[in-house]
């Protein structure tokens, strides 16, 4: 369960009334249902703003209903929730490939996430290894464009820096995207960086169910608007989708 629900869900309605005139917030009385609702469609109360009103007890509650250890003091279990409700920092990245070849990726692009907000971009074309394009008609890149780039031995060390301390790559279609950055880096002699990778095709079905689940369907779904097969755009709506399903509960 999100942190914010597992509060909301916990507080009664006067506490919800006592909480909302301490933050300066407006709150019609009604069922505490209603109220629920009102407050999780509020984005300018997170988590982290109720929980300076929670006793130990209710934080104990609340990291029992969110599946995290319940140990510790109120300091030590309100960091936890903190955390945890801040989301996974971590960096949603796609690629475009010129040929058949997992080696020939030609444009790449990052997402990094942190605290459930896109803080840093990142979009390059790469000169592949090959001149043949195989796939112009689906990206739209050709040989002219990226005659002149550099290579991905020559441009994936700077790009450490979006990457660091990340929890995980997120992709969709992930086993793509890996297979791509493992045979870039084997051609380039560099060692793939060591951080897992998840699929957002995976979590999308994992988190509402939905059938089928390429990339535009899910967008679709969330209202991410999305120009497929930039690489910039694609990695973008990757991340989106990672934040959403956080948000909406999964883990």
């Amino acid at each position: 369960m999100p942190v914010k629900s597992a509060i909301l869900a916990l507080l009664g309605p006067e506490a919800l009334q006592e909480v909302c005139g301490a933050l300066d917030v407006e709150l019609k009385a009604g069922s505490k249902e209603a109220m629920e609702r009102h407050l999780l469609g509020q984005e300018s109360i997170a988590a982290e703003n109720l929980l300076p009103f929670l006793s130990e007890a209710q934080l104990r509650a609340v990291c029992e209903a969110c599946g995290v250890a319940a140990t510790g003091r109120k300091a030590t279990l309100a960091k936890r929730l903190g955390k945890l409700a801040q989301g996974p920092t971590f960096a949603a990245i796609d690629f475009e490939t010129a040929d058949y070849y997992p080696d020939s990726a030609c444009a790449v692009g990052i997402a990094r996430v942190e605290n459930h907000r896109i803080v840093q971009r990142a979009y390059h074309l790469i000169r592949p290894p090959r001149r043949r394009f195989a796939f112009t008609h689906i990206h739209g890149i050709t040989w002219q464009d990226v005659a002149q780039e550099p290579t991905f031995g020559e441009l994936w060390p700077g790009l450490g820096p979006i990457l660091t301390e990340v929890d995980f790559l997120a992709a969709h279609n992930a086993s793509f995207d890996r297979s791509v950055l493992q045979a870039c880096c084997a051609a380039a002699g560099l060692a793939p960086p060591k951080i897992p990778f998840r699929c957002t095709v995976k979590l999308a079905r994992q988190t509402w169910n939905l059938r089928p689940t390429k990339l535009h369907n899910v967008c679709d779904h969330l209202g991410i608007t999305l120009k497929h097969h930039y690489a910039a755009s694609d990695a973008e709506a990757c991340a989106l989708i990672v934040i959403a399903a956080h948000r909406d509960g999964s883990k």
